[in-house]
C-alpha cells in the first residue's frame, strides 16, 4: 500500500461560501472521513488556519530566523489535507474525486518510497 497526499487548495479573494454551502462541505467531509476510516484508507487529515497564521523558520550560516506569514506570497494556499493509504494511484484518484465534490479542487501527490514507513 502506498500513501498519498490529497491537498485542498483555497484561493484568496475567491467569493465566500454561504453558510449553507459551508455546512454542506463540513457534512460531506465528515462523511468521507468516516468512510476512509471504515475502509482502512485514513492515515491522517485536517484543515489548516489561514496562511497569515503561519511562521516560516529558516536556518543558515548566520543562525535561525523566524518570520510571520506564509512561505510564499501567493493567492493560492493549502487549506487542508488528507494522508491516505491506497493500493495504487487509481484508488487515490477515486477518493480525490469524492473529496473534490466536498471541497473543490484536490491535488493528489504520492509520497516517495523513502517516506513509506
Amino acid at each position: 500500500m502506498k500513501q498519498y497526499l490529497l491537498a485542498v487548495h483555497a484561493v484568496e479573494g475567491a467569493p465566500a461560501m454561504s453558510d449553507e454551502e459551508t455546512q454542506h462541505m463540513f457534512r460531506e467531509t465528515d462523511r468521507i472521513n468516516q468512510e476512509m476510516v471504515r475502509t482502512g484508507t485514513w492515515v491522517f487529515g485536517g484543515g489548516l488556519l489561514p496562511p497569515e497564521s503561519s511562521t516560516v523558520v529558516r536556518t543558515g550560516q548566520g543562525g535561525t530566523t523566524m518570520t510571520d506569514g506564509p512561505f510564499a506570497e501567493t493567492r493560492e494556499h493549502l487549506a487542508g489535507f488528507w494522508v491516505i493509504r491506497c493500493a495504487d494511484l487509481d484508488e487515490a484518484l477515486a477518493w480525490a474525486e469524492q473529496c473534490s465534490r466536498a471541497c473543490g479542487p484536490i491535488e493528489v501527490r504520492p509520497f516517495d518510497e523513502l517516506s513509506q514507513g
